[in-house]
């Protein structure tokens, strides 16, 4: 299995989200949900970006690399980057399974 980790500028998060649900065999029944974060004024000396964290079949990987780059590229410096590293093993809580069988 492989984590891939990606880190995209946020209004790229709906394409990205998008290309990856039409590839997906099943992301689970959660689907997600919403928040509201209410906070103080404060100046940022970042470029906001967003992390996403993936752990796949090792053959998928590649084709997921590759759609994230596809749906977040602009062309522009700042784009982000993907890295990939190696799973040795996960567990499903609820189930117990493991390896694949738990994604």
């Amino acid at each position: 299995m492989k984590r891939v980790d990606a880190i995209i500028k946020p209004f790229k998060l709906e394409g990205v989200r998008q290309t990856l649900t039409e590839e997906a065999k099943g992301f689970g029944r959660q689907k997600g949900h919403r928040e509201i974060y209410c906070g103080s004024e404060y100046t940022v000396d970042f470029l906001p970006k967003l992390k996403l964290e993936l752990v796949v079949a090792d053959d998928q990987a590649e084709s997921a690399v590759k759609s994230i780059q596809a749906a977040a590229n602009t062309g522009k410096i700042g784009d982000g980057k993907i890295f990939i590293t190696s799973v040795e093993s996960t567990t499903r809580i609820r189930t117990g399974e493991t390896g694949e069988d738990a994604l």
